[in-house]
């Protein structure tokens, strides 16, 4: 199964469009700021299934800030990373990842892409899908294993 992963958009459609030809994913995850803008992508790519968690600029007190899903038989924590306080490092959402038995947890928050590893978890932040120096990222899971690069634009 191959993930698009964007973050960060903030009203800047064009980058996470050019994403999806691109990619071709089966499936978007949109880490929050701004979850209007992933329904609005939604709606260009309607047949393409979406996992969306909110930010810190967004408002839905309905949906939780950090989830859980199994792609490819890897489970996966998601979120913005704003409530595991990742602007000042990364020990919170890795031990929440660990405390989910995740193997990948997908973050957003800082506008930084990253891709790093730590006791067993792979670390991923895409970037941000707006700014100077846009990106996102792919991840591609299958039986168990898993494969994750960074796409600046």
């Amino acid at each position: 199964m191959k993930l698009l992963i964007l973050s960060d958009s903030h009203g800047v459609m064009r980058h996470m469009e050019r994403a999806v030809y691109d990619v071709t994913p089966d499936r978007i995850i949109h880490l929050g700021d701004v979850t209007r803008d992933a329904e609005k992508l939604h709606g260009i790519f309607p047949r393409i299934p979406m996992t969306c968690v909110p930010g810190n600029c967004d408002h839905d007190p309905v949906t939780p800030p950090v989830q859980t899903e199994t792609f490819g038989g890897v489970r996966v924590l998601i979120t913005h990373g704003h409530t595991l306080g990742v602007k000042f490092g990364a020990l919170k959402l890795l031990l929440a990842a660990q405390e989910a038995q995740a193997r990948l947890a997908l973050f957003g928050h800082t506008h930084r892409a990253m891709l790093d590893e730590q006791d067993g978890v792979t670390l991923f932040n895409p970037g941000a899908a707006s700014g100077s120096y846009p990106s996102y990222g792919v991840a591609e899971l299958e039986n168990g294993k898993l494969s994750c690069r960074i796409v600046r634009l």
